[in-house]
């Protein structure tokens, strides 16, 4: 699968690339890189332009493997504004679901910091589990480059 290592302030990061749409993100170095492709070099222009902190949406096509309900809560996860946080029990409200479920999913977020998972928080606005980086620290410093208030 088509893929590209990158460095970023968080540590390195992989762009996983099948059929021309991104399906994965993952915190580390892959091994031997693939040939780069357009798609592979513009997540790579727009996560150095996002940790630079001038990018607030990010415009590329994503098809991240899931179940319905998994896309669904991420599809809620995009719709989050840059800069401001929802709680698990706010999109589980949106989706008839529960805040557990909704938890559950945004545990299994392939995508990370494009599909941001890290903007949905506890329901007093606490810090709760992040499954990416250094875990719950890397979440809130996603969310201090974003300028959130944290609780």
């Amino acid at each position: 699968m088509p893929h590209l290592s990158l460095n970023s302030p968080l540590g390195p990061l992989t762009v996983f690339e099948d059929h021309g749409a991104v399906v994965a993100v993952e915190w580390g170095r892959a091994g031997r890189s693939d040939p780069s492709s357009p798609l592979l070099e513009e997540a790579r222009r727009q996560l150095d332009t996002y940790f630079d902190g001038r990018l607030k949406v990010f415009d590329l096509s994503l098809h991240p493997p899931g179940s319905a309900f998994q896309r669904a809560v991420w599809g809620q996860m995009l719709r989050i504004p840059y800069g401001r946080t929802r709680t698990y029990g706010d999109i589980a409200d949106a989706l008839m679901s529960a805040p557990r479920a909704v938890g559950g999913a945004c545990g299994r977020n392939p995508i990370p910091i494009i599909v941001p998972c890290h903007r949905v928080v506890g329901a007093d606005g606490r810090m709760t589990g992040y499954s990416g980086g250094q875990g719950i620290e890397t979440k809130i410093q996603l969310l201090r480059l974003e300028g959130c208030l944290i609780a």
